[in-house]
């Protein structure tokens, strides 16, 4: 089966590109992927899989349906959207959409999901039971997963696996990773309330500003005395608003950040620890402050068994030295994990990185660009797990 599979995988490769490219150059911002998902849907009903159009907004399902005994369903994720991005590759392919770009690697996501349903759709009297493609918006806000969840997206699914690019791994490997592959993601808000005043008589006001300075020194300093340095934490302010004249002793502040944590122990513990700190800087100097933590995703935890199955599917396809055990998770976050509070799943780091390069940019930058012999190597892997999926029972 892994030779047909091969063999599939290679004489669609041309299409697949054509695919990728096509996306690439028409990439849309998360919740408006109209285009993308009709051509989705199009490319899927070729393939003669049942589609459903408009799940979780603007999300697809494409659901391969096989006669079998085994009732366990296999679920399949990808991405589909797009970041705010001015790109900068200079590709015959660039993107035609002004400042949005694929700059995280969701069209090649996309590619390997049709590719993978492309393929088992040509050997569906070989598999053990049905596959559920899902083509999901809305990654980059972290609201697409629970969108699809809401309409019934993981009904009956037993399990789900997932890709992930990984410019940092050459293509035609991959990586796997056992237990947290990415980190819980929380949205930090703190206002802290002052008195106006003049600027030159500061002792008449309460300096939101300068408290505030305070409070982001304080939080960072906490962190590395405060909490357990094998169970890292990491608080980033990226927005600061406040003040209405350079000779204005602002009254008020907003702090806008994110929190991003790898143990739920250590997350539960996060809304209470940090307001104890701004409650102590605030009080000290004579303000009053609002704390507002919004609980984001949680981390990824890959199922044991399923990264086994990923593992020994990809150490078969290309043998072990193109697969590497990841030693380190990533702070990054990632909402498939909405997806395994419905059950237990895996994502694999698919390698995309230019072998002959010295740098090939990180996700998220104008300049990102994806080894495209990469997209061969994800479908071959993820038709084989999903193949050999029920070949182990009762995973």
């Amino acid at each position: 089966m892994l030779n047909q599979i091969k063999d599939l995988a290679t004489k669609l490769a041309p299409r697949l590109i054509e695919i990728r490219r096509h996306i690439h150059a028409h990439p849309e911002l998360s919740g408006q992927e109209y285009q993308t998902a009709a051509f989705v849907a199009g490319v899927l009903s070729s393939s003669g899989l049942y589609v459903q159009e408009g799940v979780g907004k603007t999300g697809v399902i494409g659901e391969l349906r096989v006669n079998s005994s085994d009732e366990r369903l296999l679920a399949i994720r990808t991405d589909m959207d797009a970041l705010p991005i001015q790109e900068r590759t200079g590709l015959d392919y660039t993107s035609r959409a002004k400042g949005v770009m694929h700059a995280c690697g969701h069209d090649v996501h996309t590619t390997v999901g049709l590719g993978t349903a492309m393929v088992l759709s040509q050997v569906a009297e070989e598999l053990g039971g049905k596959v559920r493609f899902l083509f999901q918006p809305a990654e980059e806000i972290a609201q697409g997963a629970s969108w699809m969840v809401e309409d019934g997206a993981m009904k009956n699914v037993s399990a789900i696996l997932g890709v992930h690019v990984f410019p940092s791994i050459p293509a035609g490997s991959i990586g796997v990773r056992y237990g947290a592959l990415t980190a819980a993601a929380d949205d930090l808000e703190i206002l802290i309330i002052g008195e106006s005043g003049h600027g030159a008589r500061p002792h008449e006001a309460i300096d939101a500003i300068w408290i505030a300075s305070q409070v982001i020194s304080a939080l960072q300093q906490a962190i590395s005395r405060t909490q357990n340095p094998l169970r890292p934490v990491v608080l980033t302010i990226g927005q600061i608003n406040g003040g209405r004249a350079p000779n204005v002793i602002a009254d008020k502040v907003q702090l806008l950040g994110t929190v991003r944590s790898l143990h739920p122990e250590t997350r539960a513990s996060l809304p209470n620890w940090i307001e104890k700190i701004v409650a102590s800087v605030c009080h000290s100097y004579g303000a009053s402050y609002q704390v507002n933590y919004h609980q984001g995703v949680p981390s990824v935890q890959n199922d044991y068994a399923l990264t086994q199955l990923l593992q020994s599917a990809a150490e078969e396809a290309w043998s072990s030295d193109r697969v590497q055990v990841l030693p380190e998770p990533s702070l990054g976050a990632e909402d498939f994990s909405v997806y395994l509070d419905r059950a237990p799943g895996s994502m694999f780091r698919l390698g995309v990185g230019y072998k002959d390069r010295i740098l090939n940019h990180p996700l998220h930058h104008p300049e990102f660009e994806v080894d495209e012999s990469a997209i061969i190597t994800g479908v071959i892997t993820m038709a084989y797990a999903a193949y050999k999926y029920w070949k182990i029972p009762q995973i």
